[in-house]
């Protein structure tokens, strides 16, 4: 979660795992959009001599559709390259890193970054932009904040980009979910004497003071709205984009002995992806993930049945028994969940909720939908949309949103309303959250670009 280790062949190949995908309008520069897509999940920060990286033959890439056709109008790669300094030595760094060209960092990453049109045509934007170290501690990076900023690189062409490590802000209680669902908060305060929850304590964020590798770029929003527009009002068509990110390998890859040391044959193959939080992770079944990771979001009309009877919904009055017996009362009915088919498949038309609506029409696809119209909000609700803040989830993804919580009670009824307006959500429905916050992951945000906080260094977390 969110989508950590989310399917069986994927979560063998962390490098390319894509974790979790934020897009959202720059709260500093509300003229821009920025996405950030994180690889690589669950850093333990004590990890030398072989320290975490991007992958050299792994493509990343973010794609964004201005057109709601759930195929990328824009799409940019990122690829890596690793240079050793010192083949004579085990040691990652030798000495001091103090600037991203210091002599005694021994092992570095280079990125490229290329700009790929509706009809194939690619622009290279950047090459060899340095990534920051990962963060080894503090005698050996005495200044890593200074050192990460310096990784920021402005283009020419007006994107702003970074690549490399960063602290996980994604939290989630993942000990208590997983053991047959039970909220631990939820719990203390409706369940108290039921003999299936026996057991009470604090949510624990299980992310906390892990590292991740993040791919951030800030775009100007006239260069992701359809036409171009500079300014659109919140109804307006082309004020709403869809955003994926993915990942790929070639099909083959032989290694041998001439001076590369590698040889790669056939096509590019893909093995991650990601749109929504939590998409493939809860929604989609065990033997099909794999498969929903090989597609693109254009296919995903083969995974709605599992938008509309989700798997959670049933389970919720079974394991919260008298709690939620209105939602079990609708589910008998076997009537499709129209509510969250909007939300994760097609965005929310206008007219349901007042000043917002992020609809891409009637093709039906995993996409993190974003109305760039509204603006960012002056005091975010962690709890997005249906905590009454329209500026976030799941209208795009702020990096603090509650979308464990914010998913759990959609599925609970508290969205049905929406489209049912007979359905009467069941009082524990809004009151269903895991206890975390933005407030439980210990290295805090940046205010400004990459907003994801400094990774945590090997020496001050050990294990």
């Amino acid at each position: 979660m969110s989508s950590h280790r989310e399917a069986p062949e994927i979560s063998k190949d962390p490098v390319a795992d894509s974790s979790d995908l934020y897009a959202f309008v720059s709260p500093d520069d509300p003229d821009t959009v920025t996405i950030i897509a994180n690889y690589v999940p669950l850093q333990i920060p004590a990890s030398g001599p072989n320290f975490f990286e991007f992958g050299d033959d792994v493509l990343y890439e973010i794609h964004i559709d201005a057109n709601g056709d759930a195929r990328p109008d824009i799409t940019y790669q990122f690829r890596f390259v690793t240079e050793l300094r010192n083949d004579r030595t085990f040691l990652y760094n030798t000495g001091q890193i103090e600037s991203l060209d210091s002599e005694n960092w021994n092992r570095r990453q280079f990125f490229s970054v290329t700009k790929v049109d509706s009809h194939g045509k690619q622009t290279v934007l950047a090459k060899k932009l340095p990534c920051p170290p990962c963060n080894v501690g503090k005698i050996s990076i005495p200044d890593y904040e200074g050192l990460a900023a310096d990784a920021v690189h402005k283009l020419k062409s007006r994107e702003t980009v970074f690549a490399g490590q960063r602290a996980d802000a994604f939290f989630v209680d993942l000990g208590s979910i997983f053991d047959l669902g039970t909220l631990r908060p939820f719990q203390d305060k409706h369940l108290v004497g039921q003999k299936l929850f026996n057991y009470a304590g604090k949510a624990v964020n299980a992310t906390d003071q892990t590292n991740v590798h993040s791919i951030a770029i800030k775009i100007p929003l006239d260069m992701v709205r359809r036409d171009g527009k500079k300014r659109v009002k919140a109804d307006d068509a082309a004020a709403v984009i869809g955003v994926w990110t993915s990942a790929s390998r070639r099909q083959v890859q032989v290694r041998g002995d001439d001076k590369s040391g590698e040889v790669y044959v056939g096509p590019q193959v893909q093995v991650s992806r990601l749109g929504n939080p939590l998409f493939n992770e809860v929604i989609v079944p065990m033997a099909q993930k794999d498969k929903w990771n090989s597609l693109p979001p254009s296919e995903d009309k083969r995974f709605a049945e599992f938008v509309a009877t989700p798997e959670l919904g049933g389970l919720l009055p079974v394991l919260y028994p008298g709690l939620f017996d209105n939602l079990a009362a609708q589910n008998k009915l076997k009537k499709d969940r129209a509510d969250l088919l909007a939300i994760l498949l097609t965005g929310i038309p206008s007219g349901l909720i007042d000043g917002f609506q992020n609809n891409t029409g009637k093709v039906q696809a995993d996409v993190l939908r974003l109305n760039t119209a509204i603006p960012p909000a002056a005091k975010p609700n962690a709890f997005g949309v249906v905590g009454g803040d329209i500026q976030g989830f799941p209208n795009g993804r702020r990096i603090a949103d509650d979308v464990v919580s914010i998913s759990l009670r959609a599925i609970a009824g508290v969205t049905l309303p929406l489209v049912d307006k007979e359905f009467k959500p069941d009082a524990a429905a809004a009151l269903v959250e895991q206890g975390l916050s933005i407030k439980n992951v210990s290295s805090g945000l940046l205010k400004k670009f990459p907003y994801l906080g400094t990774p945590f260094d090997g020496f001050s977390v050990p294990s």
